[in-house]
């Protein structure tokens, strides 16, 4: 995650970008954004406010050479400021992903293109390259004063509130090349902005391990363990895998199995189907990796433990009680009524 609380904004201009599937032009600013204190205090935490809960970072990627990765490229150029001319590039940047629009959904908009400084990451304080592009229009009213009295319109404009899309790429590098960070929040079509736009994966990194493996756990919690054994064990594995991951800095995938799955079927279920998912994501998870605590906070957030009944009763379990549910919560089948059932064990209630 970055900090902004000194970051600044050096350089920011405006274009348009149009769709050439739609054969909609691009239109291109001329001179850099002069800010006004009222504007430019708004646009600032605007920008950057959504990286600041941005856990997990990117690498560019390319086929055959990084270095020919067009937005690593151009984000260099940028970086070299006494031999780059800032609004040129960033004219090259709307091009290419123009260039990108080959479906009629795609959205045409604004595109910033911003120099910040004062960006911190990793107690290292640097500058930073942000691509935002403004899919989406909001409504307001504006009042005039005309012939001495007020009328108001609708007009068109940016919301304060999110941005659509954006990346920030960070004049630091690490052994994977430089460190990006991308948020999404219209995301009609992730490969066009993640993967054609900007081409960039996953840093190969304790964040990602972390996410990949909690992922393959949710996957494996709805696919088998539910639809085999029921909502209760699907919970119930799911807060077991929470605390495992709260309670150890390491995760080893043989210890993990021992200490959640009580019986080898289980075990063999869970190999089986992490082959599956691996072939399915085109990815490898590792035997061993280190836990990204704040990803595993950010996940648990994120997984619902509700058990929802077909008679308008809903029971909550808590994902920081994972031998509540095994202790005290019973399932059953009454012959009578035909019906199944859950036994609820308590002391008192609220």
């Amino acid at each position: 995650m970055i900090s902004r609380k000194n970051a600044t904004i050096s350089k920011f201009i405006i274009h348009k970008v149009g769709n050439k599937f739609n054969d909609t032009k691009n239109a291109f600013s001329e001179n850099l954004v002069d800010f006004d204190e009222a504007s430019y205090d708004l646009m600032l935490p605007f920008l950057l406010r959504p990286f600041g809960s941005v856990v997990q970072s990117y690498r560019f990627n390319h086929h055959a050479n990084i270095a020919l990765n067009e937005i690593n490229n151009y984000s260099t150029q940028m970086f070299d400021e006494d031999n780059t001319d800032f609004i040129e590039v960033s004219k090259h940047i709307v091009m290419h992903l123009y260039e990108q629009s080959n479906s009629a959904n795609i959205k045409t908009g604004d595109v910033l293109v911003v120099m910040f400084e004062g960006i911190e990451f990793n107690d290292i304080t640097t500058n930073a390259i942000g691509i935002f592009k403004i899919e989406n229009k909001v409504n307001f009213f504006q009042t005039y004063l005309e012939n001495n009295s007020y009328d108001v319109l609708v007009q068109k404009g940016i919301s304060s509130k999110k941005v659509d899309k954006g990346c920030l790429i960070l004049n630091q590098n690490d052994t994977e090349g430089p460190i990006v960070f991308s948020v999404d929040n219209n995301s009609y079509d992730t490969q066009y902005w993640l993967n054609h736009f900007l081409n960039i994966k996953y840093a190969d990194d304790a964040n990602n391990h972390t996410q990949q493996y909690i992922e393959l756990c949710k996957d494996f919690s709805t696919e088998i363990i539910k639809t085999t054994y029921g909502a209760q064990e699907k919970n119930t594995f799911l807060t077991k895998t929470i605390d495992f991951f709260k309670e150890n800095e390491v995760v080893n995938i043989e210890r993990f199995k021992d200490e959640i799955f009580e019986e080898d079927k289980h075990k063999q279920e869970f190999d089986s189907f992490k082959k599956e998912f691996e072939g399915e994501q085109n990815l490898v998870i590792r035997n061993q990796f280190d836990v990204a605590e704040a990803v595993v906070n950010k996940e648990k957030r994120k997984i619902k433990t509700d058990i929802k009944l077909d008679t308008h009763i809903q029971i909550k379990l808590d994902i920081d009680a994972p031998d509540a549910s095994t202790e005290y919560l019973e399932r059953g089948y009454d012959e009578e009524k035909k019906m199944h059932y859950y036994k609820v064990f308590f002391n008192a209630e609220d």
